[in-house]
């Protein structure tokens, strides 16, 4: 009896790590203490895994924005962007953006209603997507001042995929009134 003595199938080994993205997060509450919450939301963020870095702008305080426009009666907004450098894919970033938002208390009942926590995942590197699960870059981004401003804060050079660079958007939407 003769036996072949090949080489054994190989096992493909570990995937290469993906590579690091900044991902772009809107961070917004109007609801409870609204600093401490997009701090500890920040924090959170930077203990995920496979995130490496988180680069906070400053917070604005904002006026709430309802589906008919600006509400100045009710509670206002405290705003911010978290620039954070990560090589989880966008959609398990977004699945965990969601989790920590559900750990601060929030309730998605009313749609643009007042909330603890919006984490919002504005872009991924230059990622475009038109998927309605996950879309990138943040479909209303470049129409809210709210976003634009804090994402200027932490980076003066940032650019939105598709439609350019954030302080052109920013400076349109303000000549405008708009925002």
């Amino acid at each position: 009896m003769s036996r072949n003595l090949t080489q054994p199938p190989q096992v493909p080994g570990p995937r290469p790590p993906r590579p690091e993205t900044v991902a772009v997060v809107a961070l917004g509450a109007n609801l409870g203490d609204r600093e401490e919450t997009i701090r500890a939301a920040v924090a959170r963020i930077a203990r995920l895994p496979l995130v490496s870095d988180v680069r906070l702008s400053r917070l604005f305080e904002t006026v709430a924005l309802r589906v008919d426009g600006p509400d100045p009666d009710a509670p206002g907004y405290v705003n911010a962007v978290a620039l954070v450098t990560t090589r989880l894919a966008p959609e398990i970033l977004l699945g965990m953006l969601h989790a920590i938002e559900d750990e601060n208390g929030r309730v998605r009942g009313e749609r643009w209603g007042d909330r603890t926590l919006d984490l919002d995942l504005i872009a991924y590197g230059d990622v475009v997507s038109d998927d309605p699960r996950i879309q990138l870059p943040h479909p209303r981004a470049a129409e809210r001042l709210f976003v634009l401003e804090p994402w200027l804060d932490v980076d003066s050079d940032a650019e939105l995929v598709g439609r350019g660079r954030v302080a052109d958007l920013a400076a349109d939407l303000r000549a405008r009134g708009e925002g």
